[in-house]
C-alpha cells in the first residue's frame, strides 16, 4: 500500500502540472481567437500560475463554501467528533476540521492541502442513516484520503476544472459578440485558418478533457482509501455496510456540483449507473469505481 501512496504523490504532481498547462493552452486559444496576439500567451501563463497558487491556499475553503458546509458543533455532533478524534489517534493524524452539510443524501468528503490543514464534511443524511460502525468506516475512508495525501490534488482540481469552464465560456461568448470577427493581417478568413480551427476545437473539447482528467484523479484513490480505512478501523464490515447503504440509496446529493463530484465518497450526481445505449460513454466520466466492485474487493480482505 505504501508504494501506492508514493505513486499517488508522483501522479498528483503530474496531474496538477497537466492541469496548469491545459489551462494555459485554453487561455492562449481564447486570446488567439479574439485577436489578442502573442501577449495573450503570456497572460495565459500568468493566469494559470495565479489560479494554481490561489488553488493551493484557498481551494479547500472554496470546496467547503460551494458545498454549503458549516462547522459541526462539538456538543450537537458529539458522536461524530468522538469518532474523528479516536481514529486520528489510532492513525497518528492531527484532528482535521469537522463540518456538517444539511443534505438528506448520505455522503461525505475530505479536503485540504495536507494533514495539518485538512477538513472532513459529512451530510446530515449520512449521520441519520449510518450506525456507529458504518459511520466510523466512512470517517476512516475520508481520513485515509488525508493520510494518503489525496486531498491536495482533489481539492486543486475543484478550482482548476472550474477555471477551464470559465475560460471556455468567456472565449465562446467573446467570439460570438466580437472576437470571432477580428481579422489578422494576412488572414483572408479566420474560419479557414488552421490555428483558428484548432483553437476553436480546443474551446469545444476543453470541458470534456477537463472532466476526463478529473475522473482519472479519483477512481484509483477511492479504492486505496477503502483499503486504508479498513486498516485503520480493523473492521472491514463497517465500511462494507456503509457502502451497501450508499449503493441502495437513490437520493441525489444536492450540495455537490460537477467541480466537486470527485471528492465525495460516492459519486453524488444523478445519472450514475446509466445502462442505456450511451452507458459506456457516461462511464468514461465516472469519478468513482462502481460501488459493487468496491464492496467485492473489501469482502476479499
Amino acid at each position: 500500500m505504501f508504494p501506492e501512496i508514493r505513486s499517488n504523490k508522483r501522479k498528483s504532481a503530474v496531474l496538477v502540472t497537466g492541469f496548469v498547462l491545459f489551462v494555459t493552452a485554453v487561455g492562449a486559444a481564447v486570446g488567439y481567437l479574439i485577436g489578442g496576439g502573442p501577449v495573450t500567451l503570456v497572460i495565459s501563463v500568468l493566469l494559470a500560475g495565479a489560479i494554481a497558487f490561489t488553488s493551493y491556499w484557498k481551494s479547500d475553503s472554496i470546496a467547503l463554501r460551494v458545498s454549503r458546509a458549516r462547522p459541526a458543533d462539538p456538543e450537537t455532533y458529539a458522536r461524530l467528533h468522538n469518532l474523528v478524534e479516536g481514529l486520528c489517534i489510532a492513525g497518528g493524524l492531527p484532528k482535521p476540521g469537522v463540518y456538517v452539510i444539511d443534505d438528506p443524501a448520505p455522503n461525505a468528503f475530505a479536503t485540504g492541502r495536507n494533514p495539518r490543514h485538512a477538513a472532513i464534511a459529512v451530510t446530515t443524511g449520512l449521520l441519520e442513516k449510518m450506525n456507529r460502525v458504518e459511520l466510523e468506516g466512512v470517517v476512516a475512508h475520508e481520513l485515509s484520503h488525508i493520510r494518503n495525501y489525496d486531498i491536495l490534488v482533489s481539492t486543486l482540481a475543484v478550482t482548476l476544472v472550474g477555471a477551464v469552464a470559465v475560460l471556455t465560456d468567456i472565449g465562446i461568448r467573446l467570439m460570438w459578440w466580437n472576437g470571432g470577427r477580428v481579422r489578422r493581417q494576412g488572414d483572408h478568413d479566420n474560419g479557414s485558418n488552421p490555428l483558428a480551427l484548432l483553437g476553436f476545437a480546443l474551446l469545444i473539447l476543453a470541458p470534456i478533457v477537463a472532466k476526463a482528467m478529473q475522473a482519472t484523479i479519483s477512481r484509483r484513490r477511492e479504492t486505496l482509501a477503502d483499503v486504508s480505512a479498513c486498516q485503520l478501523t480493523r473492521y472491514p464490515p463497517g465500511l462494507i455496510g456503509a457502502l451497501e447503504k450508499l449503493r441502495d440509496d437513490t437520493t441525489t446529493t444536492h450540495s455537490a456540483s460537477m467541480a466537486t463530484a470527485h471528492m465525495w465518497i460516492e459519486q453524488p450526481l444523478s445519472g450514475v449507473g446509466d445502462q442505456g445505449r450511451l452507458g459506456w460513454f457516461h462511464r468514461m466520466f465516472d469519478t468513482h469505481p462502481r460501488l459493487d466492485d468496491r464492496i467485492a474487493l473489501l469482502k476479499e480482505l
